[in-house]
């Protein structure tokens, strides 16, 4: 398979501070990564690599073929879905308006722009893939975080990238909203199965079922990475989180709880 990001024995360091350090990682097309780690563990700081946002102090990072260093950033950027679930947009625009500016890469619809009809086409139809179709026309104001969430992602999904990075999208989210965005992630997978997928997490229970690896973070350094089946067992989280835990796994998708003493 293509791949699409590699990172070689990466390091950052940030006003003296190690962030990360020898940290490593290759995706190809078609894989759903998982990086999780607690608070601090420099999941952020490594998808901010992996979506062109920032240099390594040290190391080898490429993103869709184009070494970091050597190309401009946000030529790059364009290629790459990256969504905050921060969206600073502050005006009531329309779940269809906020798809269509991940064309222009704003946050605002732009002056004398308009999308063509196939643009639009393509709007709806990832809206669709997300589960907002009847909420297309609905404002900003309106919706609630998990529907904010999935619209991010349609918006990502617009100029068609090769890589979707998405940093903690369940964070806030009642169960109900988790649940429907861990059925669209699952759906986007189907629909797309050349996309590749990062996702940073720190709860088990927010990866969709369609993960297929994970890395495993713990103080800036790499404890684990590989196929899901092989990374998160009870050993390898217990040792990343400091506490040991008993997993389970029922329909693609992960519990966790404390181990009790034998």
């Amino acid at each position: 398979m293509t791949e699409v990001l590699r990172a070689h024995e990466v390091h950052v360091v940030r006003e003296g501070v190690p962030l990360l350090q020898e940290v490593s990682l290759s995706v190809r097309a078609g894989e759903h990564w998982a990086l999780l780690g607690a608070n601090g563990a420099g999941k952020t700081t490594l998808l901010g690599l992996l979506g062109a946002v920032a240099h390594p102090t040290r190391g080898r990072v490429e993103v869709l073929g184009r070494r970091l260093g050597t190309v401009d950033l946000r030529e790059l950027r364009a290629y790459v879905g990256h969504v905050n679930p921060r969206h600073p947009l502050r005006s009531p625009l329309s779940v269809r308006d906020v798809v269509l500016t991940g064309l222009t890469n704003s946050v605002e619809r732009q002056p004398r722009w308009a999308p063509t009809a196939e643009q639009e086409h393509r709007a709806d139809r990832l809206i669709d893939t997300l589960g907002l179709a009847g909420r297309t026309g609905a404002r900003w104001p309106t919706l609630s975080q998990g529907e904010r969430g999935r619209a991010l992602i349609a918006r990502a999904l617009m100029p068609d990238p090769r890589l979707l990075l998405l940093d903690e999208p369940a964070t806030g989210l009642d169960l109900p909203g988790r649940e429907r965005l861990l059925e669209a992630l699952d759906a986007l997978r189907r629909d797309h199965p050349r996309l590749a997928t990062v996702l940073v997490t720190h709860h088990l229970e927010e990866l969709p079922a369609g993960t297929t690896h994970a890395l495993l973070l713990r103080d800036g350094r790499e404890l684990a990475r590989g196929p899901v089946d092989s990374v998160l067992t009870g050993d390898l989280l217990g040792a990343c989180f400091g506490l040991p835990l008993a997993l389970e796994r029922r329909d693609g998708r992960w519990s966790v709880r404390i181990a009790r003493a034998a």
